[in-house]
């Protein structure tokens, strides 16, 4: 009885599409002279190391931290003077102080 249901499971599974083999097994001749299928070529790399630097140059932060009318400035007066030559170049400069909690506009990557 036992070999009759293992013939009909293997006549069954034989001629389903999804266990029939595509290529010859790992032990076989053809499986050593059958060449590798190709992979497609992987999608280029996003990584943010290999796109150029979004932010400010050295010179235009240097320029900005050793600027003559920031000197004389109180601390807290000499923030928001950083954070407003900032903002003036398109950049967001996390201005803190007491009494001031910035929101945050996006999430860290």
């Amino acid at each position: 009885m036992s070999d009759r249901i293992a013939h009909a499971l293997v006549w069954v599974l034989a001629h389903l599409p999804l266990t029939r083999r595509t290529r010859p097994g790992r032990h076989t001749a053809e499986h050593f002279t059958t060449p590798p299928a190709t992979s497609p070529e992987p999608a280029p790399s996003t990584s943010a190391w290999q796109r150029p630097w979004p932010g400010p140059s050295s010179a235009e932060a240097r320029a900005i931290f050793h600027a003559e009318e920031a000197r004389h400035l109180s601390p807290e007066r000499r923030e928001r003077y950083y954070a407003t030559a900032w903002a003036e170049r398109g950049y967001d400069y996390p201005y803190v102080a007491p009494g001031v909690h910035q929101v945050r506009t996006g999430a860290a990557a």
